[in-house]
């Protein structure tokens, strides 16, 4: 059941190559559906923790790689939160920008969660997203890898 109103903070990475794919991860939802859908690198922002430490530690658990992340937020992003099993009813993203070499992340660091939850993985650009046929977050995933090319 979740509370009253119970904000959740998060920060995710968009984790770009040099040709512009980005890492995406395939991921269940914290719900009875198991909806599945595709994702930025990323997670809950721990008490204490800065969104932009979130984003270091994150990036380094989901792939097992230590990558500069730019430290200013590129995206925020504030949301309603209707999965019937999580903890939270709202959440707040910041969204960094991190330019890499293509890497095979590795599953070392993930939480028991993760390796349920987390069902694939692979690079996309942001046609890639629009085109195909399986379901994104956010909606405006598509938009912000165009807006992130900038930074190549």
């Amino acid at each position: 059941m979740v509370a009253a109103d119970r904000l959740r903070l998060t920060s995710r990475i968009v984790v770009m190559e040099p040709g512009g794919s980005v890492l995406l991860f395939n991921t269940a939802a914290p719900d009875t559906s198991r909806f599945s859908r595709w994702i930025t690198p990323g997670g809950g922002v721990d008490p204490g923790e800065t969104h932009f430490a979130a984003a270091q530690r994150e990036l380094f658990e989901e792939t097992g790689q230590r990558v500069s992340i730019q430290p200013e937020p590129v995206w925020t992003y504030e949301f309603p939160v209707a999965w019937d099993e999580a903890d939270h009813n709202r959440g707040y993203a910041e969204y960094f920008f991190a330019r890499t070499e293509r890497f095979t992340p590795v599953s070392t660091y993930w939480t028991a969660e993760e390796h349920i939850d987390v069902t694939g993985w692979n690079w996309f650009t942001a046609e890639d997203v629009e085109s195909g046929s399986e379901p994104y977050e956010p909606l405006h995933l598509p938009t912000l890898i165009r807006e992130c090319l900038r930074f190549l």
